[in-house]
Parts: structure tokens; sequence; C-alpha cells
């Protein structure tokens, strides 16, 4: 009687230090794409401000960095689209300030363009 729940016990045991391994394992792996994707993002995000340093003047930079920590998000989109135009031949020199602020307000959605009307 002793033998069968010491049996059951180390079969408990086991059975939970498997289940350990297995949850360590998953999570080690998950570490490993999150890294990896991580390290992906960084060489992306490097090769935009490569980009940036060659297409940008230095006072477009200087806004673009403004803008970038006011929403990184919107500066990520502002750069792919400056290298997009820049491949497509659209943007052939480097870009000023005053090109840049067009730019900008060409893709800002402003509250100046919206109209109301009362009924």
């Amino acid at each position: 009687m002793v033998s069968t729940q010491d049996d059951e016990l180390n079969q408990l045991r086991e059975q939970r230090r498997a289940a350990l391994q297995k949850q360590l394992e998953q999570q080690a792996a998950q570490q490993a794409d999150a890294e990896i994707k991580a390290h992906e993002a960084q060489k992306i995000s490097q090769g935009l401000d490569a980009a940036m340093k060659k297409i940008l003047s230095p006072d477009a930079r200087s806004r673009l960095k403004t803008i970038e920590l006011a929403t990184p998000e919107r500066a990520e989109r502002i750069k792919q689209t400056i290298v997009q135009l820049h491949n497509q031949g659209k943007i052939p020199q480097i870009m000023s300030d005053d090109q840049l602020k067009t730019l900008l307000a060409s893709q800002s959605k402003s509250r100046r363009s919206a109209s109301i009307r009362r009924i």
C-alpha cells in the first residue's frame, strides 16, 4: 500500500517535472523569437536612419527627430514614405526642410480642412 502511494507520488512528480520542462522550453523559444524580431527591427531602423542621412538635409533630419520624440510611429511612416519616394525618383536631390514641411502637410489629417455644417 505504501509502495503504490510512493509510485503514484513519483508519477505525479515526474508529470509535473515534464510539464515544467515543457513550459521552460516554450518560454525559451518565445524569448529567442522576440530577440530575433527585435534585432531585425533594429536593423531596419538603422537602415532607415542611414537613408535619412543621405536623403535629408540637417534641418529636415532635426525636424524628423522632433517628430520622432513626439510620435515614433508617425516618424517611422514618414521615413518609409521618404525612402519610397526617393526610390521612385521623386526626390532626386537632398530633401530640404521646406520640402519635408510640404510632405508633412500633405500627409497630415489637418483639422483645418474639415468642414462643419450646422443644421
